[in-house]
């Protein structure tokens, strides 16, 4: 029984690492940031510091002190996000693929205590 529960809480624990790792934050001193991070073409949720809204900007490169973009891959709508107003940066592709790995876990969680309760 005991091995179970750390079989648990490891898979558990490994879930919160891998939905972590979805987001990029950055520090009020922009000189500190590094936005090389980025790539061109990808979908990026970026969070505000000011707390506006979120925008969604399909990233094309750094400019000067600006984050440019545009509004999406239908939308030619050109966006430029100032670096100083940035608080985190989302990758949606990576945070869908933690959302289903969370789900997945979740599963694998439930069919191992359901497994282990009907054992007893």
């Amino acid at each position: 029984m005991k091995a179970s529960v750390l079989l648990k809480s490891s898979l558990l624990t490994s879930l919160f690492v891998i939905t972590s790792c979805a987001t990029t934050k950055y520090s009020e001193d922009i000189s500190k940031n590094n936005y090389s991070n980025l790539e061109a073409g990808k979908i990026y949720k970026v969070t505000m510091r000011d707390g506006s809204p979120k925008q969604t900007i399909l990233f094309r490169n750094v400019v000067g002190e600006n984050l440019v973009g545009t509004a999406g891959k239908k939308d030619s709508t050109e966006v430029i996000i100032p670096k100083a107003n940035v608080a985190a940066v989302k990758d949606r592709r990576k945070a869908r693929i933690a959302a289903g790995a969370t789900i997945i876990g979740a599963a694998g969680v439930a069919a191992i205590v359901l497994s282990s309760s009907r054992a007893d």
